[in-house]
């Protein structure tokens, strides 16, 4: 069995009246993020998470945001497609670990659906996807409520 094992970090800006979109999820909030595609900054750490795995760049490598292709894109969608790459290199994912610093709005709510939505993307059990979340005390550009970031670390295996 061969295993291997990739590290994810992404960051985005918050801005008022845009869409929240984090770990697939629409999150309720006032501000959402600056993004060529969705935004959705948990699935972009988790896609450079998997794709270090198997040394084949990042998303943006992979989906440039020079590229009218990946406007607005669903992150899903990109989440489907490193998927996609994994299964056809011979592996599969062995699990998946998510951090998440925000300042607000609280996520504990939507962490269980955060959950769901990666596994089934992933196809794994949710017992093999991880996701917390976290604030920075105040402290920082996520404490001013500037943005957020997210580490995300991935194991794939043979």
């Amino acid at each position: 069995m061969d295993i291997r094992i990739g590290n994810g970090y992404d960051v985005h800006a918050l801005s008022p009246g845009l869409p929240m979109w984090l770990g697939g999820v629409r999150i309720p909030s006032e501000t959402g993020f600056v993004a060529h595609s969705d935004g959705d900054v948990a699935i972009h750490a988790l896609c450079d998470a998997l794709l270090g795995c198997l040394a084949l760049g990042d998303i943006g490598h992979l989906f440039p945001d020079t590229s009218d292709e990946w406007k607005g894109a669903d992150s899903k969608l990109l989440l489907e497609k490193v998927v996609a790459l994994v299964h056809e290199k011979g592996y599969t994912v062995g699990n998946v670990d998510i951090t998440i610093a925000l300042q607000k709005p609280k996520l504990s709510p939507h962490i269980a659906q955060m959950r769901t939505v990666l596994a089934g993307i992933l196809c794994v059990g949710e017992d093999r996807v991880s996701v917390k979340a976290t604030t920075t005390e105040r402290l920082g550009f996520v404490g001013r409520c500037e943005g957020c970031e997210v580490w995300a670390t991935a194991l794939i295996r043979s």
